[in-house]
């Protein structure tokens, strides 16, 4: 198995990543033609995604809405294979970040900070440029991929320019372990959760939504001051990203506070422009259990 690993790593993936933009968004266009013209890749969950959030949204609007979205799902498969050999100059200059002094300005008070944010447009380029463009240590918490070989592969590329990987099994040791320089933990908020029991539930696209709730227990916990991104799309191959200020004073705020004003702005963004968001994820597959109706 690690042979053919291997084999697709540097037969494959290796030599599609070195090649340059034109040539990917070439590639991204024939493979639009074959996941959503042709075999139609989760087509299915992606319509009836996009049906449960936008019921006012006519058949045809969802169609169309589905065929923007396939056009940008397959330039980000190209542009994160392109991750793997991207240049730090040209991961800056493909992800601006707009206004840092909101993050940074927790760094000169030395305070750590928790990064919060989903999946719209391209996260696979913010995690390889964010390092080099904020004064803190750039930490990601993540679930680690079945694959020994691919978590591995995965970790370096992200890693190059500075970011650190953790295990989200490792987090507790992580949060406790003193550092030298403040942190920035950026932590995925629209994941569906593991466990709907140990989660915050809301309304999220019209939706009875269970969302993670480690971003505001690690805040609170570690008191954190707690940060949003938003990462905007320009142009192809280009995007922006900000950042929003949620709490300097986490251990303040009332149960749900944190993850409400993040969902919010999730929601916002995603009602903006629809289709840059990961719409073929299974958000919803969990219920609200019935002890969780008093968080409603």
């Amino acid at each position: 198995m690690r042979l053919l690993n291997h084999l697709l790593y540097y037969g494959f993936i290796i030599p599609i990543s070195l090649l340059p933009f034109r040539a990917l968004y070439v590639l991204s266009d024939g493979l639009y033609l074959i996941l959503f013209r042709g075999i139609g890749y989760r087509k299915q969950v992606v319509q009836q995604n996009m049906r449960n959030s936008f019921p006012e949204k006519s058949n045809e609007e969802i169609e169309e809405l589905t065929r923007l979205f396939y056009k940008h799902f397959c330039d980000l498969i190209l542009e994160s294979l392109k991750v793997f050999t991207i240049s730090q100059q040209q991961a800056n200059e493909r992800m601006l970040f707009k206004n840092p002094e909101v993050i940074n300005k927790y760094a000169l008070e030395n305070r750590n900070v928790m990064l919060a944010g989903g999946h719209m447009n391209n996260w696979e380029l913010f995690a390889v440029a964010v390092a080099g463009l904020i004064k803190h240590k750039a930490v990601a918490l993540y679930k680690p991929l079945t694959s020994q070989y691919f978590d591995q592969r995965m970790r370096e590329s992200r890693g190059k320019f500075g970011l650190q990987m953790v295990s989200t099994k490792n987090a507790k040791e992580y949060f406790e372990t003193p550092s030298t320089q403040p942190t920035a933990t950026i932590f995925g908020v629209d994941q569906s959760p593991p466990n709907p029991s140990k989660c915050y539930w809301t309304t999220f696209l019209n939706q009875d939504t269970g969302v993670l709730f480690g971003c505001e227990k690690f805040a609170k916990e570690y008191n954190h001051a707690v940060v949003c991104g938003r990462i905007n799309k320009e142009k192809r191959g280009y995007y922006s990203f900000e950042f929003i200020d949620i709490s300097a004073t986490p251990q303040q705020t009332a149960h749900g506070e944190i993850m409400e004003a993040i969902t919010r702005l999730l929601e916002k963004d995603i009602m903006r422009a629809p289709q840059y968001w990961l719409w073929t994820h299974k958000r919803w597959k969990h219920k609200r259990p019935a002890e969780q109706a008093a968080f409603a």
